[in-house]
C-alpha cells in the first residue's frame, strides 16, 4: 500500500511509519517543516498541513490509506477538531480510507457503572483540555457522512516502549489486564493500526487496544 502519515514526526506518528516502512508499505510522512523532522527512515518527507483540506487532497490523491496522527500542541487543543474535520473533508473528496489516531476519554470503564475515563474523578486536571478535544474529535467522525473512517482510542496510559506485536482489541469499553491496568506501548499501537489498515475490521466506527 502507500500510505500518507500526518503528523508524522510526533511520539505515534514516527512508530506508525516504522511500522508501516517495516511491512513494505510506501510511506510518505506529512510534517510542518521537514527540517525539523525527526529521522524518518523508509519514508519520502513531505511538507503539509493537516489543517488545510488542499493539503489533505493532495498528499492523499492516489494513495490507498490516510493515518492522521497530529497532536496540536499545549493551549491549542481545540485545533484537533478543525484537524479532524479537513482530513475528513480532503479523504472524502478522494475516495481514500482515513484511520485516526484519538484519544481514550470517552471509553468506558469496566465497572464504573458506565462512566467514562474522564469522568473519573482522580482524572489528571493537565490532560483535560486535550481529553475533551478528543471527545469533540470522535463526536465530528460520527457525524461525518462522506468520509471512510475508523478511529483508534488509545488505552488509559500509552508509553514508549517496545514492540511486543501483541494486544487485545475493544471497541467502547477501555481495555484492561487482570490487575485493572489500560496501556500499551506507542510501538505496539502501530503494531494495532497497520493491522487494521492491512486487515480492515472497523468502518466508520471507534476501536480500542490494551494490552
Amino acid at each position: 500500500m502507500h500510505i500518507t502519515v500526518f503528523g508524522a514526526a510526533g511520539n505515534a506518528g514516527r512508530r506508525i511509519v516504522a511500522e508501516a516502512s517495516a511491512r513494505g508499505h510506501l510511506v510518505t510522512a506529512v510534517v510542518r517543516d521537514p527540517a525539523r523532522a525527526p529521522d524518518l527512515p523508509g519514508a519520502v518527507v513531505a511538507r503539509g498541513d493537516a489543517a488545510d483540506v488542499d493539503d489533505v487532497v493532495a498528499l492523499s490523491a492516489g494513495r490507498d490509506l490516510v493515518i492522521g496522527a497530529t497532536r496540536p500542541a499545549p493551549g491549542r487543543e481545540a485545533d484537533l477538531v478543525a484537524t479532524t474535520r479537513a482530513l475528513l473533508a480532503g479523504v472524502a473528496r478522494t475516495g481514500v480510507r482515513l484511520l485516526l489516531v484519538g484519544g481514550a476519554a470517552t471509553l468506558t470503564v469496566p465497572g464504573a457503572g458506565g462512566g467514562t475515563v474522564i469522568d473519573d474523578p482522580a482524572f489528571p486536571a493537565e490532560w483535560r483540555a486535550i481529553a475533551l478535544a478528543c471527545r469533540d474529535q470522535l463526536d465530528v467522525c460520527r457525524a461525518d457522512t462522506g468520509a471512510d473512517w475508523a478511529y483508534l482510542s488509545p488505552p488509559a496510559l500509552l508509553v514508549p516502549g517496545e514492540r511486543t506485536g501483541r494486544y487485545r482489541l475493544g471497541t467502547d469499553t477501555l481495555v484492561v489486564d487482570s490487575d485493572g491496568a489500560s496501556t500499551v506501548s506507542y510501538e505496539d499501537l502501530a503494531v494495532a493500526l497497520l493491522d487494521e489498515a492491512e486487515r480492515p475490521r472497523h468502518r466508520r466506527t471507534r476501536f480500542t487496544v490494551g494490552y
